[in-house]
């Protein structure tokens, strides 16, 4: 037989969590048809020899539902194995939509997930009202990557209620039954699944709490139920547990956990949400993670999620630094790099910045405030490693040592507060825990300030490699199939006869993150941090190389991923 693709001599990791094992694997128009002693020859060979052969990765936590739209490889994702990803998370989507409501969800997204938009306006065409019709006109696009998405409460609860849905009041039986059938429509048309965000902390241009953050628990019932009605879909939150007082959080806690519970229970679907350890409350995901056990206990399928490492603002002179509330530092945003190196340069200039910065202070812990090497970015900061370390080390002020290392890299110095998941020993117990899946990558999302979508990277060199704290077979598991297994993936994740050609081949051993870097290449002249990696030999979509070595090959060979 002549395949359209044999990869041969890799050391194949299936997704499925079995041990790794020699073999090749064989492409016949898109799809694996034999993994293994294949036999037989094709079109094209690729010698995979002492490189890993995986399954492209499935990366659950994307705001990449704008981006997908001019953004066709879908960066940073492609960059590190992420063949499929899901959007739409955290309530916040663009569909359904009215058409006079298109630039209220703009800024909206803008808002809560800093996505301009101005770039979103510009860029990604309007051409849908209910849910099906936006996941026909993502079939018609595009793109590099398979990509799904999840119906966003934000949107729903604009589309059934209008104007009301702003002011967060209880919805009537009515708007709820419109609620659930839009929903309903969405899911046949093979939507992933419903979410919602419930945090104060996600805010609507005008500063107000974005719309379901309060819903009571009969409207979620009821839009829950039409996943339950069509045994398929996932639910997932941002939830509403923050806080620093300890009753007040187990409280949270005890909500939260306690309608999740509830609505799985009840409709028989996953659930999943976003956890990370707070600064405020450093135990709290520990008794989430109690609440857990308790409600699937009870018969409910929950499952949080959490990233790999701290989720951190990133400053400096790229984009944003820590002292901009001082004239003589915002005066720099917007200007050329060259130009605003002079000015550092500039002894009287340089002087003045510190004066200011030192006199108005931001209310920022300059000893949690960490160098990030562009050559070599380490996570796991270490107390040396701080701003305020090097200032006491320079004998000299925050500003001016913040000042100096930024000299010393020509104004790519980048500084990382990782406001969330503080503490390495609490990521690890989350990563460790049997009903953590990996999430909170938030590609496309938090433009100018987060750049987290580098995580299968930083999971296979950090926790893998370097810690050695997971088997390769096991982490690969949590990078695809386990994954695509909670959103009913069905032929992605896994490397077996059937399934799509979604394969990395991976020079394990050379695979190494870059440092995060600013660019301005969003629609409108707007800017974003990417992060690239190296080590990541090929990619495969669907069966057609995608990626080469970092570069993108000009396949587009992306599917839109449809609840089964």
């Amino acid at each position: 037989m002549a395949y359209d693709l044999l990869i041969e001599n890799g050391t194949i990791v299936d997704g499925t969590g079995a041990a790794a094992y020699r073999g090749n694997v064989a492409v016949q128009d898109g799809r694996i048809v034999a993994v293994g002693e294949t036999g037989g020859t094709a079109k094209r060979t690729v010698d995979a020899e002492g490189h890993l052969v995986t399954p492209g990765f499935v990366d659950i936590h994307t705001h990449l539902d704008a981006q997908i739209t001019w953004d066709p490889i879908g960066s940073s994702s492609c960059w590190h194995g992420v063949t499929s990803v899901v959007m739409g998370n955290c309530g916040v989507t663009f569909a359904p939509c009215k058409k006079d409501d298109r630039e209220y969800l703009a800024r909206l997204m803008e808002s809560v997930e800093d996505v301009p938009a101005k770039s979103i306006m510009a860029g990604m065409p309007w051409s849908w009202e209910s849910y099906g019709e936006y996941l026909d006109a993502l079939d018609g696009l595009p793109k590099g990557l398979n990509a799904g998405g999840l119906i966003g409460h934000c949107a729903l609860r604009l589309f059934a209620m209008g104007e009301e849905a702003l002011e967060n009041k209880p919805s009537s039986e009515d708007q709820i039954r419109a609620m659930h059938d839009a929903v309903a429509e969405g899911m046949a048309a093979g939507a992933l699944g419903f979410s919602t965000s419930r945090t104060p902390l996600h805010m609507t241009p005008a500063g107000e709490a974005v719309p379901g953050t309060y819903a009571e628990l009969d409207e979620l019932r009821g839009i829950c139920a039409a996943l339950g009605e069509q045994k398929r879909g996932v639910i997932e939150a941002a939830t509403g547990i923050i806080g620093a007082e300890e009753a007040a959080v187990r409280e949270k806690i005890a909500y939260e956990l306690g309608w999740m519970t509830e609505v799985s229970a009840a409709t028989g679907r996953p659930v999943t949400f976003g956890m990370a350890q707070g600064r405020e409350a450093l135990e709290a995901y520990a008794w989430t993670l109690d609440a857990v056990e308790v409600g699937n206990a009870k018969g409910a399928n929950l499952n949080p999620q959490s990233t790999t490492r701290g989720i951190g603002v990133l400053f400096g002179f790229q984009n944003r630094t820590p002292f901009d509330r001082a004239a003589a530092w915002r005066a720099l945003r917007g200007l050329p790099m060259a130009e605003k190196l002079a000015k550092l340069r500039d002894p009287a200039y340089r002087a003045e910045m510190v004066r200011q910065a030192t006199e108005d202070m931001p209310p920022l812990d300059l000893t949690q405030l960490f160098v990030l090497s562009k050559k070599t970015p380490r996570y796991d900061h270490r107390d040396q490693d701080s701003l305020a370390a090097h200032a006491a080390r320079l004998n000299t002020s925050g500003p001016d040592a913040f000042i100096a290392l930024s000299l010393e890299e020509e104004g790519q110095t980048l500084f990382n507060y990782p406001f969330l998941n503080p503490e390495m020993t609490a990521v690890e117990a989350m990563l460790t825990h049997p009903n953590v899946v990996l999430g909170l990558g938030d590609s496309g999302a938090h433009c100018g300030q987060i750049m987290d979508a580098s995580l299968p990277t930083y999971f296979l060199t950090y926790w893998v490699r370097e810690r050695q704290r997971f088997g390769l077979e096991e982490a690969i598991h949590k990078l695809t199939g386990e994954p695509a297994k909670l959103y009913g993936l069905a032929g992605r994740g896994l490397l077996i006869p059937g399934a799509h050609a979604d394969i990395n081949i991976i020079d394990f051993d050379a695979l190494r993150l870059h440092g995060p870097e600013f660019i301005h290449d969003f629609p409108a002249g707007a800017g974003r941090y990417v992060q690239k990696a190296e080590g990541y030999r090929q990619i495969f979509v669907n069966g057609q190389e995608f990626m080469h070595r970092g570069e993108h090959t000009g396949a587009l060979a992306g599917q839109v991923l449809r609840s089964a």
